[in-house]
């Protein structure tokens, strides 16, 4: 783990969804490469499967410091209610990735 980061990044999720019945935030966890900014794994708070499973083909191998790419998948392939959370969350992480 010589140069890899955890960070973390939070944020309030849109209610009447599952995820919301359950949790009022959403947690996204990340492992950064923090040379080069690179997404090496990632998890959500998401409550399905199927849903952690995207977020992660969504951010896994990106980088970090490219927010704006990262953000237009999510807006381009990822429709569930969580969608503007998820951003939300990542930015927070791509801010704390700045501040290290």
């Amino acid at each position: 783990m010589k140069n890899e980061v955890f960070v973390t990044g939070y944020a309030k999720l849109p209610q009447g969804i599952t995820a919301s019945e359950l949790y009022t935030v959403i947690c996204v966890g990340l492992l950064v490469d923090k040379e080069t900014g690179i997404i090496l794994d990632a998890e959500c708070s998401l409550v399905t499967s199927l849903a952690k499973r995207v977020f992660k083909s969504l951010v896994v191998d990106l980088d970090l410091n490219d927010i704006e790419t990262i953000e237009a998948g999510f807006v381009k392939h990822y429709y569930g209610s969580a969608k503007k959370a998820l951003i939300s969350a990542m930015r927070t992480c791509h801010e704390k990735l700045n501040q290290i």
